[in-house]
């Protein structure tokens, strides 16, 4: 990897088994290491099930769960406690889904998308649009199957097409939110139905003893399983760049390290930016125009030597990701807050083209 004048050494202290660091707009590959690695992904597959599924219902869509609905639940997912009989809206259900990582939620939506296996249908056919080719779908919130896999390269390209989407980017970065309870009856025959709680379990939006809140951080998605390991994708921004992370697996076991070391990550590739020579560059979904040229740098999406003593192997042309925006359905409750400058960090706004590669649309940043 040529750094360049400047540009600062790559973090020593990364020991996830994959990882990649990309320019979110313009879809540069900063750095990689196993990136086109086929991995079990844990709930960071949640991000490929809401960019498909977000679209077909609004947010304000009310369902009442039936028995069957949670039927098929895997033993000792994660939860938001989600009860028979009871109706949400579609919006609570996205909130347990990204706040949450609940598995609950994950197959109630699955059930109003016609069940378990029609979602895994509909979300490998995106994730082959999105050309995520390292990608095989088993089931839809991520929990460990036989043949499940995905990549650090492909995580990307998910989170990429679901920022696209404004409710998307809202879910993934509120920190907590109101959920509903159980319905209960008093003694005079009174019905009501309180709510709890719940916070993101993204700790780089949250903060955590060990880890503090990343400054410009606005999601996405984080998982952990007995097979996985810890997985984790995040997107920030700093002085107008916006920079995806994906790590999968750290093999240090300590406390919260795979924030940790996307963190370490992240502060390389700020400080790396304009400053390294992109090793690849994410690939567009099929069927969309980036313009004369895009084509022949698609099939870049290379593996770089790290300081991690990776194999620096040719990826394939893994894919990328997006589909068309959802309907705006969520108004995103305690959103990511950038710490220093107390900026709110949000993407929003109308597309442009960078480098006439397949767009993500402008951050914008507004006082809190």
């Amino acid at each position: 990897m040529d750094l360049g004048a400047g540009a600062p050494v790559l973090p020593k202290e990364v020991t996830a088994r994959s990882w990649i660091v990309t320019d979110a707009e313009s879809g540069d590959v900063l750095a990689a290491h196993n990136a086109h690695w086929r991995l079990p992904p844990a709930s960071t597959l949640k991000m490929l099930f809401a960019d498909t599924v977000l679209p077909k219902f609004p947010g304000t869509e009310r369902h009442k769960v039936a028995v069957t609905d949670l039927s098929g639940i895997g033993a000792g997912s994660s939860m938001v406690g989600i009860k028979e009989e009871e109706t949400y809206t579609v919006h609570d259900l996205w909130l347990g889904v990204f706040l949450r990582s609940g598995n609950d939620a994950v197959h109630v939506l699955s059930a109003m998308n016609g069940g378990v296996d029609q979602t895994v249908k509909d979300m490998q056919a995106h994730a082959e649009d999105l050309q995520a080719l390292d990608t095989h779908v088993v089931s839809p919130d991520g929990y460990d199957q036989p043949g499940q896999v995905s990549s650090a390269y492909d995580l990307t390209l998910f989170a990429r097409s679901g920022l696209q989407k404004k409710d998307f980017r809202e879910y993934c970065s509120t920190v907590r939110a109101k959920f509903p309870g159980e319905t209960k009856k008093n003694d005079k025959g009174k019905t009501s139905r309180e709510t709890f709680e719940i916070q993101n379990t993204n700790r780089l939006l949250t903060g955590d003893t060990d880890v503090s809140t990343y400054q410009g951080i606005a999601g996405v998605k984080n998982g952990n399983t007995t097979n996985a390991g810890a997985t984790f994708t995040g997107v920030a921004e700093r002085n107008g760049k916006v920079l995806l992370v994906t790590v999968m697996n750290p093999e240090k076991d300590e406390h919260n390290e795979v924030y940790k070391e996307a963190a370490r990550l992240l502060d390389w590739g700020f400080g790396a930016t304009g400053k390294v020579t992109p090793v690849g560059e994410l690939v567009p979904p099929k069927g969309v125009d980036t313009g004369a040229q895009a084509g022949a740098s698609a099939s870049a999406g290379s593996d770089a030597p790290t300081s991690t003593g990776g194999r620096g192997d040719k990826a394939s042309a893994s894919p990328v990701a997006a589909s068309t925006a959802s309907k705006d359905g969520t108004s995103g409750i305690g959103t990511a807050l950038a710490i220093t400058g107390g900026l709110l960090v949000l993407v929003a706004g109308a597309v442009f083209l960078v480098n006439r590669r397949w767009p993500l649309p402008d951050l914008m940043r507004r006082r809190r």
